[in-house]
């Protein structure tokens, strides 16, 4: 059986760590492309200013356009070939990230997350859009980004809403590594730099990565709730320390080595009902692992435990809590519908999956949720 497992050679994380962001830029050379939005860099300027001086390196700002698309990457290659930039800098969130590792091509890139809102930053992935936001693709790198710098108390600082949808995100890692390592599906870290699962060889998740996913689980139930509380007044604690761990490390590693399953991409079938669209990636997919806990036939004692977890914490538990207050039988089929197309990650499942499956748990899902929110209301 081929495996596969990827993940990124250095992860630092700590308080006051953008202070040292230029120690890591001079192992690549002396200067930086820097990718990051205006007020991502307003956020962290001091900051800059001081470790850029502390290690005699150069910033190249880019005026990223807020894109990850083709013709913003292709802008920011020229601008790093013009300063002849020794590496590439995304700081963040996801599509300043996602354009770094673009325009990097996986190679000499520092990612430097301002929020702990999903695990994207450790996967050697990208997702491509139009420069007026729709999706366009993936891309696939040689490896994962050169360093994660993550500056916990720059987390701290960030709306707390952003460390819950985090949560939500990495709720689903194990739920979901456990479905595909019961499937023997393939899983992300088999794909190499370029190339699509079909064209090349597949891999099975390792037993490590599995490990990471089901420590992501029980780091969350440990801590969540705290990390949250922490978060709330701004303050780096060890429960909050180990909650950017689980967000960004543990989940990364798990869902790219470990494999996604149900719940992805019922948030994907999600994304098509308008009233969830003012709602973070990792919001829908907490609902999205609720609903696959349900097509799966979860104990009530982990259904509840799920439950519990995401009520403590903030998470949505019911179609209303992402914003959908009315479902119609065909939005409901869309959705079910978008969820099951050929390439989405459902088909990790250790059972086949139908349409109708789907939108069957979803409401299901959705009234559990709801009793649940009641019941824990009074």
């Amino acid at each position: 059986m081929r495996k596969a497992f990827i993940c990124p050679p250095k992860y630092v994380q700590g308080e006051n760590e953008l202070l040292n962001l230029g120690y890591f830029v001079k192992t690549f050379g002396s200067s930086a492309l820097l990718i990051a939005q205006p007020d991502d860099l307003k956020r962290v300027s001091a900051q800059l200013e001081a470790t850029a001086e502390k290690y005699g390196i150069t910033f190249v700002e880019s005026n990223f356009a807020g894109e990850c698309s083709r013709e913003e990457i292709a802008r920011l290659k020229a601008l790093a070939a013009e300063h002849s930039c020794d590496c590439t800098i995304g700081l963040g969130g996801g599509k300043a990230i996602d354009t770094a590792k673009c325009v990097a091509e996986g190679r000499a890139v520092i990612i430097v997350p301002t929020i702990a809102a999903t695990d994207a930053p450790t996967s050697h992935s990208a997702v491509l859009y139009t420069p007026d936001g729709a999706f366009d693709d993936y891309a696939y790198f040689v490896q994962s980004p050169s360093v994660i710098l993550i500056d916990t108390t720059v987390i701290a600082n960030a709306p707390t809403r952003f460390l819950v949808s985090g949560m939500g995100d990495a709720l689903s890692t194990y739920f979901e590594a456990r479905a595909t390592a019961s499937s023997y599906s393939n899983v992300n870290a088999g794909l190499p730099c370029g190339v699509r699962e079909g064209l090349c060889p597949g891999a099975k998740g390792t037993n490590a990565a599995l490990a990471f996913a089901k420590l992501c689980y029980e780091t969350l139930l440990a801590d969540g709730e705290k990390a949250k509380q922490a978060c709330d007044c701004n303050q780096v604690t060890p429960a909050l320390e180990n909650i950017i761990e689980a967000n960004i490390l543990l989940s990364g590693i798990g869902f790219e080595s470990a494999g996604l399953g149900g719940a992805h991409a019922i948030h994907d079938g999600l994304t098509i009902l308008p009233g969830s669209h003012h709602y973070y990636h990792g919001e829908k997919v907490a609902f999205g692992t609720i609903v696959q806990l349900v097509l799966e036939n979860a104990s009530t004692q982990e259904l509840n435990e799920v439950l519990e977890f995401c009520m403590k914490v903030g998470l949505p538990v019911c179609l209303e809590d992402i914003g959908v207050t009315s479902v119609s039988p065909d939005e409901l089929a869309a959705v079910a519908a978008k969820a099951c197309i050929a390439e989405e990650s459902i088909h990790a499942m250790p059972f086949e999956v139908t349409e109708q499956m789907v939108a069957s748990a979803i409401l299901v899902a959705d009234k559990t949720g709801r009793a649940y929110k009641e019941a824990w209301g009074k």
